[in-house]
């Protein structure tokens, strides 16, 4: 195959284009020298936006208009959870979500999170909103998992103090796991923290805001207890 010169030699004057035994002095001058090393950087670049969203696909229950896209570890994580939601949606009066949370997040990342899914229309049992002044706290966590249909455990800094000193939302994390509806959602922490403190959560996937913001991450909850359309 005959190749270009302009790489070594250059195109800079007729004689350098005639010498060259592919162009043999045609049209072409140094004017296109830059070009002939653009090529490659353009590839990269549009390789880069295709591996971004390489893998990323609608899940089953993404409704026509969705643009949400999963990941295939995500597709994995919240397929069960769709499964068990969809058996559990026949049932009467349930809230869409439990969110379980350290009391310390109560009045930031979690009402950030139970605010955002309402806004799309979830229904969340949120303790600060639904354990009422003098009530039993314990017995109130008991009620709110038994009329939710899937679990959400906001696992922060202040959550995974909150296991080693297996306070409520330790209780909380054992009736989640016990019923198989589990979501955990890492925020401003890893999942490589999480299984230092419960090696047992932290064997189950989820969704993180180190990968996707808290918007994007109710979007997906939101869109994952979203009835399915006939």
């Amino acid at each position: 195959m005959v190749r270009c010169t302009a790489p070594v030699n250059g195109h800079r004057t007729a004689s350098g284009r005639a010498a060259c035994p592919a162009c043999g002095g045609g049209s072409r001058g140094f004017s296109s020298y830059p070009s002939y090393f653009s090529s490659p950087t353009y590839s990269r670049s549009t390789n880069s936006v295709s591996n971004r969203s390489k893998g990323t696909k609608k899940a089953r229950w993404s409704s026509p208009g969705s643009t949400i896209l999963y990941t295939p570890s995500q597709i994995r994580t919240l397929t069960p959870i769709r499964n068990k939601y969809e058996e559990r949606a026949k049932l009467p009066d349930l809230r869409d979500v439990f969110l379980c949370h350290a009391w310390d997040d109560r009045k930031t990342a979690a009402k950030e999170l139970h605010d955002l899914l309402e806004e799309k229309g979830v229904t969340v049992w949120f303790s600060e909103k639904d354990v009422l002044l003098g009530s039993p706290l314990l017995r109130e966590i008991d009620r709110g998992l038994a009329k939710s249909r899937v679990g959400i455990v906001l696992v922060t800094p202040s959550f995974l103090k909150r296991i080693n000193g297996a306070g409520v939302a330790d209780k909380e994390l054992s009736a989640l796991l016990a019923r198989d509806l589990l979501i955990p959602i890492v925020h401003e922490t890893t999942f490589e923290d999480l299984r230092e403190v419960s090696p047992l959560l932290g064997s189950r996937n989820g969704l993180s805001t180190v990968e996707e913001s808290m918007t994007e991450v109710a979007a997906k909850l939101a869109e994952l207890v979203t009835p399915e359309v006939a």
